[in-house]
């Protein structure tokens, strides 16, 4: 496997604190990595850069050869990258359909999208990703009535028909319960591998990252403090990262 993305010397400062500083990170294709550390180390401002929600102080972020700051077409950029949040980011009071068909909406002109709110556009895609997250009975049920992990199933739908390259997944499952949680982290490992997706993915919980990733990229204070292959981390370094600070 090829070097698929390369982070180099990524800065990124919010007023005067330092959210990332001298990051680089090589990831290749097909990739499973979840990030890890403490609460504010920077793992959702790495997503965010990586998703080119926000754009680096210092530093450049390339994706199979090209400088990410250049993908300015918002098209091929979805075809790119996806993001999955701990929010779903789903309308609720919609039917299911239309928030899975909202994974085309960057591939379809306003004509198309407009359209497909009254006769949904390319249901067959739709349907599709639905069966295989295992919620194609609910296609035409209001999204807000769905349980929590229905959600986040319709949220891998819709990422299902987008179809990117790469998945960022930030926090996926903390508002879920360990059962469902669990539940939804395997269906989008099985996803990203039967897709060929490179995974990347914020998770609170070592035990999961551990038991769904291939490969942990530890944070803390903006800087990597380990990545190493899952099975080759210990619970020694696991304390070292998470161990609080002492009061000055």
């Amino acid at each position: 496997m090829s070097e698929f993305i390369e982070v180099k010397n990524i800065e990124k400062v919010y007023e005067r604190k330092i959210a990332l500083s001298s990051l680089s990170l090589s990831i290749k294709k097909g990739e499973l990595i979840a990030l890890i550390g403490p609460s504010g180390a920077g793992k959702t401002t790495l997503l965010n850069l990586l998703a080119a929600n926000l754009s680096p102080d210092q530093g450049e972020i390339t994706i199979d050869g090209q400088l990410l700051a250049e993908m300015t077409d918002q098209k091929k950029r979805a075809k790119k990258i996806g993001i999955i949040r701990q929010q779903f980011d789903l309308i609720g009071e919609l039917p299911v359909i239309h928030n899975v068909l909202a994974g085309k909406l960057s591939e379809w002109g306003i004509i198309k999208s407009l359209l497909s709110m009254l006769f949904p556009q390319d249901k067959d895609d739709a349907i599709r990703a639905l069966t295989r997250v295992g919620l194609s009975e609910k296609l035409y049920e209001r999204t807000s009535a769905l349980s929590g992990g229905e959600q986040q199933r319709v949220a891998l739908a819709r990422l299902l028909v987008q179809s990117p390259e790469i998945v960022l997944a930030d926090e996926p499952v903390a508002s879920l319960d360990p059962a469902r949680a669990e539940d939804i982290l395997a269906l989008l490992v099985k996803i990203a591998s039967e897709e060929n997706q490179t995974l990347i993915a914020s998770l609170h919980s070592v035990e999961y990252a551990k038991r769904y990733f291939d490969r942990l990229v530890a944070l803390q204070d903006g800087q990597i403090f380990f990545d190493l292959p899952s099975s080759s981390v210990s619970d020694a370094q696991i304390a070292s990262l998470y161990k609080l600070k002492e009061q000055e």
